[in-house]
């Protein structure tokens, strides 16, 4: 399928031809036409597989027809929540860029910045509006927000904003929004209590889901190193020294473990910066236009800091702590492998993580190369069986956890 078989506008067309996007993803072609239809969706699918196109597109497609034509008539009809100022600020670019050639007005509001400027352009009238749940609830206070209007409400990321306690906030938002709209649910994973927000929100919703296996890019090699965790910054010091070049994101588990690694690195020479989340907003921003300029190649980050930041061009990403959360893992090696691209994941396994690995792969439905050659291995890994080292299994056979039915969150 092309998008030009989409029931989309010539005017968005020509808008995605010169970012050349040709072909849609699958959750974009899975989602568009159902979302065109009005009807609510929930769908859930990892970071990297295109969620951002899969709503912007329907939702710059609907309100197409009826934009208003002076821009002193225009009211919010659309509202994506966002959990992050830079996903607010990402989502905000991509809407600019796919409704250039409409006379929609889209615009973000989030924390960490002065309330005066968005609120001069709240005044002016907007088409789209992208907001993170605080500054939104600020903003609707003090007058600014009116979302009578509203035809479509979009939560991205849900699983964040349950992770950053913002759920409270996101039910009291839409309590603001008129009973009669649309709602898209979007979400990398989909827990018990996503699962509750769903069925008190949204309207005998469609159900998406993109797979795991599908949503990791064939063009991303993934490595398996077992290591001591004593070692893990001396085998990753080895790599960046003898494997690893390009731009690379790392990532770690805690704030102290990313300040940790990177004074580290740049003792040792390597242009390095980092984000998370107690690092003010312009430190933040500084440290992904450096890495995004390549003064710096080497970005290291937890994983909320790092969710919502699309930068291309990344050769690789080294998983320094294994995530606890098998569907982190398909998030963080998104990071590379885009845009038809190749990339490569390598991922350290101390003796307590490898419950982990059992996890991911069971997820992946598919082992992950061992690299037992390298100067600082992992003697014994404490599970019995180790399902992830290729040699003990015939390409394209699938454990026995994978053959048995899947159960569906729905």
């Amino acid at each position: 399928m092309q998008f030009s078989e989409l029931p989309l506008n010539k005017s968005i067309l020509k808008a995605l031809t010169e970012e050349r996007y040709h072909t849609p993803t699958l959750v974009q072609e899975k989602a568009i036409p159902v979302i065109l239809k009005r009807k609510d969706v929930v769908v859930a699918a990892q970071t990297g597989t295109g969620k951002t196109a899969a709503f912007a597109l329907p939702i710059i497609e609907q309100l197409f027809d009826e934009q208003d034509t002076e821009k002193r008539e225009k009211k919010i009809k659309a509202l994506v929540l966002s959990p992050t100022r830079e996903l607010a600020q990402q989502i905000e670019q991509n809407f600019k860029t796919y409704s250039k050639y409409t006379n929609l007005r889209v615009t973000a509001v989030y924390g960490g910045v002065s309330l005066e400027p968005q609120k001069e352009i709240l005044k002016k009238g907007v088409d789209i509006l992208i907001a993170t749940p605080g500054r939104l609830i600020d903003l609707h206070k003090q007058g600014n927000i009116e979302l009578r209007y509203l035809k479509t409400f979009v939560l991205d990321e849900a699983d964040l904003m349950l992770d950053m306690g913002f759920i409270n906030d996101v039910k009291r938002i839409e309590e603001l929004c008129p009973r009669k709209k649309q709602t898209l649910l979007f979400s990398a994973t989909i827990p018990e209590k996503i699962v509750e927000l769903a069925n008190t929100t949204l309207n005998n919703p469609e159900k998406i889901e993109i797979s795991p296996e599908n949503a990791t890019s064939k063009n991303i090699g993934q490595l398996l190193y077992y290591v001591p965790k004593k070692n893990k910054t001396d085998l990753c010091l080895y790599l960046l020294r003898n494997t690893i070049n390009g731009r690379i994101i790392i990532f770690r588990r805690t704030k102290f473990g990313v300040d940790k690694l990177e004074q580290t690195l740049l003792k040792n020479g390597y242009k390095v910066t980092s984000i998370h989340g107690d690092k003010t907003q312009s430190l933040r921003n500084e440290a992904i236009e450096n890495f995004k300029n390549k003064k710096a190649t080497i970005l290291i980050a937890t994983d909320v800091a790092a969710r919502g930041i699309d930068i291309v061009n990344v050769d690789a990403v080294i998983n320094f702590d294994l995530p606890n959360i098998p569907e982190t893992y398909v998030h963080r090696i998104g990071r590379t492998g885009r845009a038809g691209k190749s990339g490569i994941a390598f991922s350290f396994c101390s003796a307590d993580e490898t419950s982990y690995v059992k996890a991911i792969q069971e997820l992946l439905q598919r082992p992950i190369k061992i690299i037992e050659d390298q100067p600082f291995p992992l003697v014994k890994p404490k599970h019995k069986k180790q399902p992830n080292t290729i040699s003990k299994h015939k390409k394209g056979r699938k454990s026995e956890a994978s053959k048995k039915k899947k159960k569906r969150w729905y």
